[in-house]
């Protein structure tokens, strides 16, 4: 009979805790998620408010918010309001997807049968409160001779783009997104509205056989895995169309933070038991979240309902539970007394008298005890801090390092390994403040050490195991590199996740700062340029030549060549530069540097020689003379610094190009044989190119010339200037003579996906 009633009573209550669980389940799922007499769903869509079904906007919080349900397809599909953008899911805490366009090219013979393009201004993303996701979506590139180019605004204007490239199907590894077969690209933060574009180096003439189509697009890589067949996919299109969608992420009011938003209550969002929070993004706005122990839709009335966590399975108390509004509150039964929390922790004991020694080692033990806990737990971390910058050291190759520095003592003295706390010390533990650079390499902080030397700490990116031998030997060359206009290499420090190189600090910025962003105040004179163009000639020639193996610099650029306190120049970044040996050859199997200063032969045969980095210096050389970027944010044919050049000495015109300071400043001859110097570097044929040191020659003499005579006597410098030339040094300056070097350059130690950086204009 006893039996019979414990089994009666263990029933009923059974059944009573499911019906409170299904009561509880109920209770949320009647939660509305629309206005009131408004559609929920749209085909395969749950729209939640603020977002709303119809045209008029009365479902919606405003126009901006307004789903277009298309009822002519089966089942209908969702747009964002009038746009063409399909949406595929809504996400109340802030994020909306929709399917991806793509933009295509399809060659046979070598002639494009069909070519589009993406531009997504067409949806007038710029009128809503949306911005692309920059850490969803990424730009991808698939094909084998082919580069996609994106171009957006978000306040400024902004180009990327990245480029992919393949002999053979073999070559293609599935799931692999790095340059072969299949390339990716970051977008940056804010942006609302891009074009996608994409062009063919060759026009797939030596890959058309096994690779006729190529294909970019925008969207979540993650649901993407690359594979050899997408190559010759007719049907890539649709199918990645339906599978990555692009994420954006919407938010509420235009230049609206939550403290503006509040004082206007009638038009404020946020409705009860929500918190507000600010938008991060350049145009304000905010979003509105349930506060804990709440659930619902934040935005719509009555706002976010209290969660029952006594019913159900979100009961953890171990004893009584009593509901309170956004939280609960765990107690004792009558008779019982202490403290209960969850199940795991009853603490429920029958009232009676405690023994004093009870209580007295209690006290104690609860003292004793958090203190020894405490003490355990420094000395763990302290062990644990020490094993993984062992563990690191290891991994960045220090081991490696120390060999070579046992066996050369002149590495010892140069090249100083540095602690990780020396250097969160010197930084302020990498503080955003003390970012003074960001690039594919690595990103740059300013610090000072203990002895008050101002430094730059290059944080670099991951490498692999591979690349270690030759990162170590590259911190080996580098550090054996004293010449004047080179940014020295202090040292490095491998205790960290990731390798951290040390050099001197340089105050006075890039020279591409200062000639795209003049500075009325103080000009970067005529004078100042030809002394900046001898500096970085220098630099290269010691690098080509002088040091004790030859280095390829690979990434000459304006923004490459630092100005110290006099304004002299300092090449930098040797994050692509690699040392070969002479009379070595190599073939790159990724193009590396930066768009506008490519090399075009390079880019054609993946052939890199010293005559490449002449090619760079020679686009440098016309931003000295021009004042323009590389790239040229303009919407005409000749956006590239070069054609635009070439086509005006083609023409006789190139003084009408020359910046006006320098015609003022320098003259006429001075300024065509610095434009006759840069046409030569910029030759299509390497061959034909000067080597550096006869580009050293000719800047030298140009610059000594410059400097002993007054600038206000026009006729006597130029009549000097052809006694200089007459001299004999006109024959070295435009006699064509092979290259003698016959060095290549293998892939950088740095490890980096195939991403081309390419020039943004300020704000």
């Amino acid at each position: 009979m006893f039996e019979f009633i414990s089994t009666l009573l263990c029933f009923l209550f059974s059944l009573l805790w499911w019906s409170l669980t299904l009561f509880n389940i109920t209770t949320f799922a009647a939660t509305p998620i629309a206005k009131p007499g408004c559609e929920t769903s749209c085909g395969n869509l749950t729209v939640h408010y603020p977002f709303g079904i119809g045209l008029d906007g009365t479902c919606s919080l405003s126009r901006f918010y307004v789903i277009n349900c298309n009822r002519t397809y089966d089942p209908p599909k969702p747009f964002l309001a009038k746009g063409n953008l399909e949406v595929v899911d809504i996400s109340v805490t802030g994020q909306i997807r929709v399917k991806s366009d793509v933009a295509r090219t399809y060659y046979e013979d070598g002639k494009v049968v069909e070519s589009k393009s993406v531009y997504t201004s067409q949806t007038n993303l710029y009128k809503f409160p949306v911005v692309f996701n920059d850490t969803e979506n990424k730009v991808v590139v698939i094909g084998c001779d082919d580069y996609g180019l994106i171009n957006g605004t978000l306040g400024r204007y902004f180009s990327s783009g990245c480029i992919v490239g393949c002999s053979k199907p073999v070559d293609v590894i599935n799931g692999s997104c790095s340059g072969i077969g299949c390339c990716q690209t970051s977008i940056p933060k804010g942006l609302k509205g891009l074009s996608l574009e994409l062009y063919s180096l060759n026009k797939h003439e030596h890959v058309s056989n096994f690779n006729p189509y190529g294909f970019a697009f925008l969207g979540n890589p993650k649901n993407f895995s690359f594979s050899a067949s997408d190559l010759n996919d007719p049907n890539f299109v649709n199918r990645t169309q339906d599978i990555v969608p692009v994420v954006l992420d919407w938010f509420i009011g235009v230049n609206e933070t939550c403290e503006v938003a509040k004082k206007n209550s009638s038009a404020f969002a946020c409705q009860r038991n929500s918190k507000c929070i600010n938008f991060d993004g350049d145009e304000g706005g905010y979003r509105c979240n349930c506060l804990p122990g709440y659930q619902g839709n934040p935005y719509l009335s009555p706002g976010c309902t209290d969660i029952d966590e006594c019913v159900g399975p979100k009961n953890l108390c171990s004893h009584l539970c009593t509901n309170t509004p956004g939280s609960y509150i765990c107690s004792c039964p009558k008779g019982y007394h202490g403290k209960t929390v969850k199940k795991e922790n009853d603490h429920c004991v029958k009232d009676s008298s405690l023994n004093v020694a009870v209580v007295l080692i209690a006290t104690l033990g609860s003292i004793l005890l958090p203190l020894i806990g405490w003490w355990l737990y420094v000395v763990i971390i302290k062990r644990k801090a020490i094993k993984q910058k062992a563990k690191n050291f290891q991994k960045n190759g220090g081991l490696l390092l120390q060999h070579r520095m046992s066996n050369d003592e002149h590495i010892v003295e140069r090249t100083k390994i540095f602690t990780i706390d020396e250097l969160e010390k010197a930084t302020d533990q990498f503080n955003e403040s003390r970012i003074i650079g960001q690039g594919g390499q690595g990103t740059v902080y300013k610090g000072m050490l203990g002895e008050g030397r101002l430094v730059a700490v290059k944080k670099s990116t991951t490498i692999s195991e591979s690349q270690l031998g030759d990162f170590i030997n590259e911190v080996v060359v580098m550090s054996q590199i004293i010449h004047r206009s080179i940014v020295k290499l202090l040292g490095c420090c491998l205790e960290s996740e990731v390798p951290l190189l040390v050099y001197e600090f340089i105050p006075n910025g890039t020279l591409s700062n200062h000639l795209h962003h003049l500075n009325e105040e103080f000009p970067i004179t005529w004078r100042m340029r030809l002394r900046i163009a001898s500096d970085s000639a220098g630099a290269l020639v010691y690098l080509h030549t002088s040091s004790s193996i030859p280095i390829f610099h690979r990434d000459v650029k304006s923004s490459n060549i630092l100005l110290d306190d006099k304004y002299r120049a300092k090449l930098s970044d040797f994050g692509t530069s690699r040392h070969v040996a002479p009379d070595q050859t190599h073939v790159t199997t990724r193009v590396m540097g930066t768009f506008g200063y490519l090399d075009p032969e390079y880019l054609q045969s993946n052939h890199y020689t010293e005559k490449s980095d002449v090619y760079s210096f020679g686009v440098v050389l016309l931003e000295l003379l021009t004042g323009q970027k590389a790239i040229r944010a303009i919407c005409e044919q000749n956006r590239s610094l070069v054609s635009w050049f070439l086509s005006h000495m083609e023409n006789s015109h190139f003084l009408d190009i020359v910046d006006p300071q320098v015609l003022n400043e320098g003259s006429k001859e001075e300024v065509i044989t610095i434009a006759d110097l840069a046409k030569r570097c910029l030759n299509l044929d390497s061959k034909r190119r000067p080597a550096m040191k006869e580009v050293l020659l000719v800047l030298e003499t140009i610059e000594s010339s410059h400097f002993k005579l007054p600038q206000t006597d026009e006729v006597q410098t130029t009549q000097s200037f052809k006694q200089v030339l007459d001299a004999g040094v006109t024959k070295s300056f435009y006699h064509d003579n092979a290259a003698t070097s016959t060095t290549f350059v293998t892939e950088s130690s740095y490890p980096r996906s195939a991403e081309v950086s390419l020039q943004f204009n300020p704000r």
